[in-house]
């Protein structure tokens, strides 16, 4: 590409996390792995919980539209990043990454406001479980999925539709897995203010509103546990809040690592730290919600016999 001013429609190039030829192999088969766990995982949690009837309550609806959006996620990311790492042709249109940028942007959102519905599940769950049934009804399920799904779904088009206007110079090359909002912004050869000012401003609504949301419901819930009086009492009570708090810790956690920053200091250490929230946080998930899930392990081991007896009675 020329070093002149581009604001067509010109590809950008996913250069990726590395150039060698030697590592790329190693980073193809060590992503395709994840990928695969991910999708698994994810899929296999959705299943195990729709078809189980006893997992037909709120706090597991809410772990199958996480599910689906961790599954969405990896899905909108990965396969391309594979396709760059086998291929000598980088290149994704421009149309391409702002679409994938949306998502990205989107799944996130959706992501984080989800995992504060499950803290309110908890919280309602906890301090207040002889009004939970009545609390947590069907309607408000849905009505707070609904919420979640249109916000991400509007927040994506704010700051995806500004990002039409930028004018990118020179050569676009992107040394990252996927097109990134704070990468793109740092190509960008015309003024950026308004975009960063959008960043920044519903940034702090869209995140730390629902991260102080579940601060609070957790310091709530603590205040709860330490006032039951069994030491077993306590154990049950923080247990079923453990899966969420391990899954919340990692999601803040690198997306911390990578946005609690300014813009210019944006760097390669950066890229990857936001592998650990595109790739790895997805991947755990499925495993943190199941280990020491006991009504997880019972719904899993239906699913898997109900497929063993599907091939004995074909067989």
């Amino acid at each position: 590409m020329s070093g002149d001013n581009q604001t067509g429609t010109s590809d950008f190039l996913l250069i990726g996390l590395s150039e060698n030829p030697k590592q790329q192999r190693i980073l193809f088969w060590m992503f395709l792995s994840m990928y695969l766990v991910t999708v698994v995982g994810n899929v296999l949690i959705i299943l195990a919980i729709s078809t189980d009837s006893h997992l037909h309550t709120p706090m597991y609806i809410f772990l199958v539209n996480l599910s689906f959006t961790d599954l969405f996620f990896v899905t909108n990311t990965v396969p391309k990043m594979l396709v760059n790492l086998q291929s000598q042709n980088k290149a994704i249109s421009y149309a391409g990454c702002l679409t994938q940028l949306y998502f990205l942007i989107s799944l996130v959102t959706l992501d984080n406001f989800i995992l504060a519905a499950m803290a309110y599940d908890r919280y309602v769950a906890i301090c207040r479980p002889l009004h939970y049934s009545t609390v947590m009804n069907p309607g408000l399920c849905i009505l707070i999925l609904a919420f979640c799904w249109i916000l991400s779904v509007l927040y994506g088009l704010i700051l995806t539709l500004p990002m039409t206007k930028v004018s990118f110079c020179g050569p676009r090359k992107i040394h990252y897995i996927f097109c990134e909002m704070y990468v793109l912004l740092r190509l960008a050869c015309s003024d950026t203010q308004v975009n960063h000012i959008i960043l920044i401003a519903t940034g702090c609504f869209i995140f730390l509103i629902p991260c102080g949301f579940m601060i609070v419901s957790y310091v709530r819930i603590v205040r709860a546990i330490l006032r039951i009086i069994s030491t077993s009492g306590k154990y049950k009570a923080f247990s079923t809040c453990a899966s969420h708090l391990g899954v919340v810790s990692l999601f803040y956690g690198t997306l911390g690592m990578v946005y609690l920053q300014p813009l210019h200091t944006y760097s390669m250490k950066d890229s990857v730290a936001t592998v650990m929230y595109a790739v790895v946080t997805p991947m755990m998930n499925p495993f943190i919600y199941s280990l020491r899930n006991k009504d997880m392990h019972r719904a899993l081991g239906k699913l898997f016999l109900r497929k063993h007896f599907q091939r004995l009675t074909k067989g």
